[in-house]
């Protein structure tokens, strides 16, 4: 089974890009987008290949190749390498945020939450990232729901380094992501399940806590085929492009 982003569905997806990062420009043949107008990164097409082939490497419109589920339904995580928003474009994230250490560093800050002490991670304050996670933060703090364990012993934020077993940059190195408590979101990789046969997530991270994420524009790994519960990383445009699919 395949789950795939029609080729027309091209424009969605730059619209989607253009309105989570309104510095972004699109080229006059639509084919490209960059920041000044000069250095232009091609958007791609999404090639007829698998998802574990365009993982190493994908193009700009392949990240769009799974929309990102907007309900809470973890039935789409089933299928072998359906994992909205795992798909990245090095070039893109480097346009879009950093291409050195020291360049993230200078831009972190660090996020806390008075009622939550325990959620307290460094991020960038690059593209309203800091704020849309205190803000967030907030929110989950002011419902009256006890959070208290999903915080606890929570993995942080930013960390240059590479995802375990490639040479990419993990989305924590651009400081634009964070994990919560690793016991209770749990990974793939720590199951001893073989790729693109991971089977299925004993999720126990509470939908209430995601979709208040997801409102501020961080996507969950629970709802990825290759399941990182614990993870959450600012990608609007995902989001974005799957409420535009759904108008």
């Amino acid at each position: 089974m395949t789950v795939a982003v029609p080729q027309n569905s091209a424009t969605a997806a730059i619209d989607a890009l253009l309105i989570a990062y309104d510095d972004l420009q699109v080229a006059p043949d639509g084919r490209a987008i960059g920041l000044d107008g000069k250095d232009w990164l091609d958007v791609g097409t999404i090639r007829d290949m698998s998802a574990k082939a365009s993982l190493s490497d994908p193009t700009i419109l392949e990240q769009f190749k799974h929309p990102y589920p907007l309900a809470f339904d973890l039935t789409q995580r089933t299928v072998p390498f359906v994992d909205p928003g795992r798909l990245r474009n090095a070039r893109l994230f480097e346009a879009l945020y950093f291409q050195t250490e020291q360049a993230a560093r200078n831009s972190l800050v660090t996020v806390t939450e008075p009622a939550l002490p325990q959620a307290s991670f460094q991020v960038t304050q690059k593209r309203n990232v800091a704020c849309q996670l205190s803000a967030a933060l907030a929110e989950l703090a002011a419902s009256g729901t006890d959070y208290s364990a999903i915080f606890q012993g929570a993995g942080g934020g930013f960390n240059w380094r590479v995802i375990a077993g490639t040479t990419r940059l993990s989305t924590h190195s651009y400081g634009i992501a964070f994990d919560v408590n690793a016991e209770l979101g749990k990974y793939w990789l720590w199951t001893g399940a073989k790729e693109g046969a991971v089977g299925a997530y004993d999720n126990v991270i509470p939908e209430s806590l995601v979709t208040t994420l997801e409102r501020f524009g961080f996507i969950w790994g629970g709802k990825w085929h290759h399941f990182d519960g614990m993870h959450f990383e600012y990608r609007p445009e995902l989001i974005l492009y799957s409420r535009i699919l759904s108008q």
